[in-house]
Parts: structure tokens; sequence; C-alpha cells
């Protein structure tokens, strides 16, 4: 998992509540278990003027210049902005999967769904919670936001915001460990248990 420690980006403003883990990513994109590939399928029936399916040559596809995701002026944005309760609805891993796969690092909000915030920092996502009034001010602002993980700030048009972020949360994040990664911290101990286990109970 890529380690997160400071960001610099331009923000995507989408402005909508209840957004949930069906519209990040459909249900027929998630045969895959790969964790790769599902960016071109990120917010899929709101990108796409045609129903998308499995194997499309998206490249081909009619796309919603009205959706901001197709806007040419936030392109290479790391940074979504959004509303309340983002990532409801089923717990599907494939959300966060799409959003990393598509470029997104930060995702900041006035909630998120508890199954989808905390898969977020399983795939390298920062997951930030502000209140309406600060994102009403983010929204408003189209210059770069700069996070800075460490010093658990937001910075834009020359204003400092602070976030909450649980401690063992960010040691994780910013050492790029997910549950496999922070599990082999403890390979040497593991090897030495497993030895000393077989040796003991050798009939096994």
């Amino acid at each position: 998992m890529q380690a997160f420690t400071t960001l610099t980006s331009i923000s995507m403003p989408l402005d909508r509540a209840n957004i949930d883990t069906d519209a990040i990513i459909p249900k027929q994109f998630l045969k895959s278990i790969k964790r790769s590939g599902f960016g071109p399928n990120l917010f899929d029936e709101w990108r796409y003027l045609d129903h998308g399916e499995v194997g499309m040559d998206n490249s081909k596809r009619p796309l919603n210049k009205d959706f901001v995701l197709n806007n040419p002026e936030y392109q290479g944005a790391q940074i979504l902005l959004t509303r309340e309760n983002f990532g409801c609805g089923s717990s599907r891993e494939h959300a966060p999967w799409a959003l990393e796969d598509y470029g997104f690092r930060v995702i900041i909000a006035p909630s998120f769904a508890d199954i989808f915030y905390n898969n977020c920092f399983k795939n390298g996502i920062l997951p930030i919670v502000q209140s309406n009034e600060v994102m009403d001010k983010l929204f408003a602002f189209n210059g770069k936001i700069s996070i800075d993980l460490d010093a658990q700030t937001i910075n834009a048009n020359n204003k400092t915001y602070s976030f909450e972020v649980d401690a063992e949360r960010k040691r994780r994040l910013m050492n790029g460990l997910d549950d496999i990664g922070l599990t082999l911290q403890y390979k040497d101990d593991i090897k030495a248990f497993e030895k000393g286990y077989f040796k003991t109970y050798s009939w096994l």
C-alpha cells in the first residue's frame, strides 16, 4: 500500500449527499478481486450515457459531459470533496479500490458510512471529516488544497483547518501498512513460532 504523508492537489467537487457504494462502483463490476482496474468504471452510471458492463472499451463509450468527473478542469484531482454519508449502502471494498485506482488519495466530507470509512484506511485513502461550514468554504475554493497527515491539517485559500484521525490508523497510513503489511512486520516472530511449534508437535 502506498504511504501517505502530505499531498497538494486540486480538488474535485462532487456536491451530492448519500452517495452509495453502488453509485461509486456498480455491482456488475464486482467480479474481480484484483484491487486494480476499477478506475475507468468509477461512478460509471453517472459518468457515461450508456449502460456499462465488464469488458467494454470505455474509450468508445459516450460521456456525460455534465458530470464533474468528465470536466477537464478537474482532471488529475487527487482530492474529492463531497457531502454527508458518503459510501453508504453495501460494504463492498471495491468502492475504495475504484476511487484509489482513479487517483483519489483524500476524500473530505461531513460524514462517511462506517464500513466505507474503515476500508479507506485499509486501501491507502485518507477520509477526512469536516463540518458543513468548512465544506462550503472548500467547495467555493478553486485552488490547490494541501493535506498534512502528520500535522492533521488542511490548507486552502490561506486558511488552515484541523482534522481528527485515530492514532493507529494514522501510523499505518503514514507507513503504507495495510492488514497484510502490518502482519509482515512480525514475520521473523511468526517464523520462529512456527519452527518451535513444529519441533514440539512434530507429529502434526
